[in-house]
């Protein structure tokens, strides 16, 4: 008598679960969407396929994931375009699958194989990808999750690169401000990361595109959204204070159009948002080369701009010590410039 029934199934070969998790992302085609009983029969198989490729990227809490087949897998997915699927289906799953899609894809990329990512490889080959994924932000069913894909794709230089130069990049000046709390957080994530992660390559785009980005940047710090503006007003600080940045640091700090931004902002009902903008209204007065146009402004406004700062302080602690020791070089600069014959009209 046969007992072979009750012998444990044979576990999947990573060939075997990307063709299921194939079968089943594709089989989420139009027809099968409009009939409710076939969505939700094909969705479940494609939720079990997720918990299949998972497990086999991250082990099942009591085996550890086998290298060998991890990187098969890895190398699966890309030759039989699953990372395309992934995405483009990813307005169709539940909940559930959504989650462990994001968590898939993380490994994956990060997934090396001979030394080489080819996750990333294979979306290099296929940017468009990127510009889909920063569009789903207008989707908020879908906006986390995907907000979490790009800051995975955003930690390799290529493809931060390729988003701040395409076009989808402009978008973020109005994802930022989206009704919705946590997707404009979500996207300012995104956005933040897309300036600070890759200083080089961030300052290559800065240099080629500087009047666009900062005339687009200026509304952020100018909105009527305290939590936009004093988001704007911190990052603007992290990533024009990276040493690659300099050279842009010293172009917008000759600006007297950025210098009035600064000085409205040292004006504002918010105590942080006038703190940081001291931060950076420090470096346009300290500027050993200000140009006449930031000399008259500063002069012009000096009697506001003195109350403003013996006004202003930072709280308690050696961070307040060194905050009063810079306003009072800031105070002494432009009363000094005040006094100066040859700025009067």
């Amino acid at each position: 008598m046969s007992f072979s029934f009750f012998k444990a199934s044979r576990p999947k070969t990573p060939q075997e679960v990307v063709k299921a998790m194939k079968d089943s992302l594709v089989a989420l085609d139009t027809k099968t969407v409009v009939e409710v009983k076939a969505l939700e029969k094909a969705l479940e198989e494609v939720e079990k396929n997720f918990v299949s490729m998972r497990c086999m990227l991250c082990g099942d809490g009591e085996v550890e994931p086998n290298t060998d087949q991890v990187s098969q897998l890895a190398l699966e997915v890309c030759k039989e375009d699953v990372l395309a699927l992934m995405i483009h289906k990813l307005p169709n799953l539940g909940w559930e699958a959504r989650k462990d899609l994001v968590h898939c894809w993380s490994i994956l990329l990060k997934q090396k194989v001979d030394s080489r990512y080819c996750s990333v490889e294979y979306i290099e080959n296929h940017f468009e990808f990127l510009d889909f994924l920063v569009v789903c932000y207008d989707n908020k069913e879908i906006a986390l999750n995907c907000g979490l894909m790009l800051r995975e794709c955003i930690k390799f230089p290529t493809l931060a690169k390729y988003i701040l130069e395409s076009a989808s990049f402009e978008l973020f000046f109005k994802f930022v401000e989206l009704p919705n709390f946590d997707v404009a957080s979500d996207a300012f994530s995104t956005f933040k990361d897309l300036l600070t992660k890759h200083g080089t390559v961030v300052a290559e785009y800065l240099t080629a595109h500087y009047d666009e980005f900062f005339e687009q940047y200026e509304k952020l710090l100018t909105s009527s959204n305290y939590v936009t503006r004093r988001q704007s007003l911190k990052l603007l600080s992290e990533f024009l204070l990276e040493p690659p940045s300099s050279h842009i640091m010293k172009r917008y700090i000759q600006e007297v159009r950025y210098l009035k931004v600064m000085m409205t902002l040292l004006k504002d009902s918010s105590k942080n948002i006038q703190i940081s903008a001291f931060h950076i209204f420090k470096v346009f007065v300290a500027n050993p080369n200000k140009p006449r146009e930031v000399k008259v402004i500063l002069a012009k406004n000096h009697g506001k701009l003195l109350e403003l700062l013996h006004n202003l302080s930072a709280g308690k602690g050696a961070e307040d010590e060194q905050f009063e020791e810079e306003k009072e070089l800031i105070i002494k600069e432009i009363d000094m410039l005040s006094r100066l014959s040859n700025l009067d009209h």
